[in-house]
């Protein structure tokens, strides 16, 4: 049954409140005096599954638009935020005693009515936007063409010196475009292959993500940059490509910044099939070449083209800050934060539904951080300062967040740590959190001692090769060298009280196929939120044992992150 909560201002209700308020001070000090089990009201406590609720359905309802970064539904979402933010007797954290920090945005369109060919063995193939390739710019400009220009495979267009890896073996690209295979050379490596292992197997690196091919790209002089999509390596199915239809935004740059490539996007498998078939190559053992360190670029010979009118304008898009001031010590920082944008306006579904909600992503982690700041509001102050944010344009490549980290408004290098929030499961109480990318922060020791006071356990991602360590907002924060822990049920299906791991995973799957995304991503009335109030309690208590104590988490050895985190070790002594 969906979980139902007494209506808050109640006498009962705030009896209750109280009561969970002191379970939670129990269960964030590991004391709880009776073992806790997924279905006892401590194991969410003192976060209330019916608030969060209330809150995601608002953020999704048609009032909001889909919450798009520069549209009204923007002006209704950040002024939604910023108030119940200081409802909750929070302190503005944007600049100059703002709620708000700005972020400059210039979102392109392409014109959908635009033209895209190969021309390979004298014939040309015409290719059908969105359905055999899908592209968008994020360069400032009205027309985005290119003609006749050269197609290099690049491989995995991986530069990795520290792993003895180089695909591009100098190749020139400049003016050329760029074609990659999805995610990382040992992907689908069998043992024994020279990248088995290479790349952390079947998990996803930075340089299995799209963004690092696009960005090596531009770095190489690349006008243009395609990815084969096949669906296990990129972790979505061509539905998702698609979806932003021709949209995209980027960071406005500034005077002498490196352009990024005119235009970027992704072809079918079919038709790079087709592709390499017409240069007399089989694009499978093609493939098997790519996952040798001895590969090398192939050209083609084939040309392509495109021509494409671009509306752009700019955007002044915000990031919601707030923050509670630490007692003690309040230069050291602890970041709790979601991304309050959806997808904003699409095509019309079956239903003639044109708004994509964003209910679940991440309607419901902003939820949870408005109820996490709700819940040390209600306790002692703590040592630390503790900063709340709300991210923008996270689906458009975590701008918002990037955009802090760029001109940050505290120092990174005093940031104990940043717990994101995306994507949390609706059907009820689970006896497992889902971590996100094993392996790299000690906040992992933290997050399975206290999920075990919650009576439950830790399930590593069963699918690494979606790369979602690297797709949440947490992660320009880890690139500056912040430990970081990322809450999202998508990970792998979790252990339901009500349908175990299968039900879990029937979720995840067809969440992830149908509604990623998409208008179905909607608030439900039968949602059972004591699953995402659980990993949202587990996310409080981590933050709390932080917020009164000196730890300074920090990486694993293994992790790609460590030495940043370490040039600034002696600032926090």
């Amino acid at each position: 049954m969906p979980f139902s909560a007494t209506p808050p201002g109640s006498r009962r209700a705030k009896r209750a409140t109280a009561l969970l308020s002191l379970a939670a001070g129990a269960f964030a000090l590991s004391a709880a005096a009776a073992p806790v089990r997924p279905t006892d009201p401590r194991s969410w406590a003192p976060i209330d599954p019916h608030r969060m609720s209330l809150i995601a359905k608002t953020l999704a309802s048609d009032a909001f638009e889909g919450r798009g970064p520069g549209t009204p539904g923007e002006a209704k979402t950040i002024a939604y935020l910023a108030e119940q933010f200081r409802m909750l007797g929070l302190e503005p954290a944007g600049p100059n005693g703002s709620w708000f920090q700005t972020v400059p945005l210039v979102r392109t369109q392409l014109d959908k009515a635009g033209t895209a060919s190969f021309a390979a063995g004298g014939q040309t193939i015409p290719l059908r936007f969105p359905d055999d390739i899908y592209l968008n710019t994020v360069r400032e400009t009205d027309r985005a063409r290119i003609a006749d220009a050269p197609v290099v495979f690049v491989g995995y267009g991986v530069n990795a010196p520290e792993r003895n890896w180089d695909d591009f073996k100098g190749v020139d690209l400049y003016g050329k475009i760029a074609l990659f295979l999805v995610n990382d050379p040992d992907f689908e490596a069998a043992p024994g292959d020279p990248a088995a292992g290479k790349f952390a197997g079947q998990a996803m690196t930075y340089y299995g993500r799209w963004t690092y091919k696009y960005e090596e790209a531009a770095r190489r002089g690349a006008i243009g940059a395609l990815i084969v999509h096949e669906t296990a390596g990129a972790g979505y199915g061509w539905n998702t490509v698609q979806a932003p239809g021709g949209e995209n935004y980027n960071i406005v740059l500034g005077p002498g910044a490196r352009q990024p490539v005119l235009l970027q996007g992704w072809i079918q498998r079919p038709v790079a099939e087709d592709l390499f078939r017409r240069a007399g190559l089989d694009f499978e053992a093609v493939k098997r070449q790519a996952r040798t360190p001895g590969f090398r670029p192939i050209d083609l010979g084939a040309r392509f083209s495109a021509d494409f009118g671009v509306s752009t304008r700019r955007v002044e898009s915000h990031n919601v800050l707030a923050r509670i001031s630490g007692a003690k010590r309040p230069g050291e920082t602890l970041m709790f934060s979601a991304h309050w944008d959806a997808y904003g306006l699409g095509a019309p579904d079956a239903r003639g539904r044109r708004i994509r909600p964003g209910a679940a992503d991440d309607g419901l982690g902003i939820a949870g951080v408005l109820e996490i700041a709700r819940a040390f509001k209600a306790g002692p102050r703590p040592d630390r300062t503790l900063l709340f944010a709300a991210w923008t344009a996270e689906e458009r490549g975590l701008l918002g967040s990037e955009y802090f980290a760029a001109n940050p408004l505290v120092p990174a290098e005093m940031m104990a740590a940043n717990l994101t929030l995306d994507t949390l499961e609706p059907l009820g109480p689970s006896r497992d959190v889902i971590l996100i990318g094993r392996g790299q922060s000690a906040l992992e020791d933290r997050m399975a001692r206290l999920a075990a006071a919650q009576g439950r356990y830790v399930t590593s991602d069963s699918h690494p090769e979606r790369g979602l360590f690297y797709r949440a907002d947490h992660f320009p924060m880890a690139k500056r060298g912040v430990p970081v822990l990322l809450l999202m049920a998508l990970g792998a299906g979790p252990d339901l009280v009500s349908g175990g791991r299968a039900a879990g995973d029937r979720w995840v799957a067809d969440y992830t196929a149908h509604c990623y995304h998409q208008t179905c991503d909607e608030w439900r009335p039968d949602w059972d939120l004591r699953g995402a109030a659980q990993d949202v309690a587990l996310a409080y208590a981590i933050g709390r044992e932080l917020a009164f104590s000196r730890a300074w988490p920090d990486w694993k050895p293994e992790s790609e992150f460590r030495p940043i985190r370490a040039r600034s070790a002696a600032r926090r002594r």
